[in-house]
């Protein structure tokens, strides 16, 4: 099986609803992911009527305080899975990164969508040099972001920035920062990777590493019964998040902590078993690989690991660089 085009195949092996009612946040970001995960289900199974329910989130709501200062990932997340598990809805659309590293028992990833660029952007209004100013601004709520800009730049000073994507940049340009750090993913999929007033700078992974599932937009159900959302799977990316997710795990990181890690695939990775989250049963063919990038803060110092290991080998190459990672912490 190689992601769609398998559609008549899968509604032949496993059941396929006939109506499905699909949980996203109401910003224009969530609506867009939303639409996305709609538009490529349709291409495998036009038979199946979709229905979007809007559920807005602590995360939404308290807009004055850092997300650490609240509960973390989980606020974009928790009411979803209660929603799920009550069958007020079936499925809810995450950006990946945004997902805690524990989903609640009986849930499941059920489909992940095609990879978008992974980096980060710096903005700023059009001008402005961060490296010349005396005392720079950076308006991010990411100590990820937080760890690696200060690194680039020694005179970063960074702020909490919140709010959706166009709130961010109208902050931005109203004086509030000097810079301010976003998703390329975010800005290509909302069509503002263009504004005649700002500046981009898009951050190769070398610079700054991106969070675990930056990028991809995972769906999230009841871990059984998703068989038939295999052939609207994008096996690349459901190995690659399977691998950060599981790298995280090892490194015990949430948000509270500055952790980047990026999982590129080289090669095929065809049959994904999607609805468990891993990659189970998963056909690499030889030429697969997988290059493992790792970033992590401790007392102040930047560790960096990565390594390159065929992919059906990836566990034994995370579970190395992770423990060299925590290693170093505890020397």
């Amino acid at each position: 099986m190689t992601g769609q085009g398998n559609g008549a195949e899968m509604t032949q092996q496993c059941a396929v609803p006939a109506h499905i009612r699909i949980g996203t946040r109401g910003s224009a970001l969530a609506l867009v992911q939303t639409d996305m995960f709609i538009e490529r289900l349709r291409k495998v199974y036009p038979m199946i009527a979709c229905e979007k329910v809007i559920i807005k989130t602590a995360g939404d709501k308290i807009l004055d305080k850092p997300l650490m200062a609240f509960g973390g990932k989980a606020v974009f997340v928790s009411e979803f899975e209660d929603a799920i598990l009550n069958g007020t809805i079936d499925y809810a659309v995450h950006s990946a990164k945004d997902m805690p590293m524990e989903l609640a028992e009986g849930l499941a990833i059920a489909c992940v969508l095609p990879r978008e660029d992974v980096r980060d952007v710096l903005l700023t209004r059009r001008g402005t040099k961060i490296e010349e100013l005396p005392r720079a601004v950076i308006g991010t709520g990411s100590l990820r972001r937080q760890s690696q800009i200060t690194a680039l730049y020694g005179n970063v000073h960074c702020e909490s920035l919140r709010g959706n994507v166009t709130t961010r940049i109208q902050k931005l340009k109203d004086g509030g920062y000097d810079g301010i750090l976003l998703a390329a993913a975010g800005l290509r999929r909302l069509g503002l990777g263009h504004d005649a007033e700002l500046s981009y700078q898009y951050l190769d992974v070398e610079k700054m590493l991106p969070a675990g599932g930056q990028g991809i937009i995972a769906v999230e159900g009841r871990a059984e019964g998703q068989e038939y959302l295999r052939a609207v799977t994008d096996e690349r990316s459901a190995l690659a998040l399977c691998v950060e997710r599981d790298i995280l795990k090892r490194l015990d990181a949430g948000c509270h902590e500055a952790v980047g890690v990026y999982a590129k695939v080289k090669g095929r990775a065809d049959g994904m078993t999607a609805a468990s989250g891993v990659n189970e049963g998963a056909i690499l063919t030889p030429d697969t690989e997988l290059c493992i990038r790792i970033f992590k803060e401790q007392d102040g110092v930047l560790c960096r690991r990565e390594g390159t290991v065929c992919a059906a080998q990836w566990q034994t190459l995370a579970a190395e660089l992770a423990q060299d990672i925590c290693n170093k912490g505890s020397m």
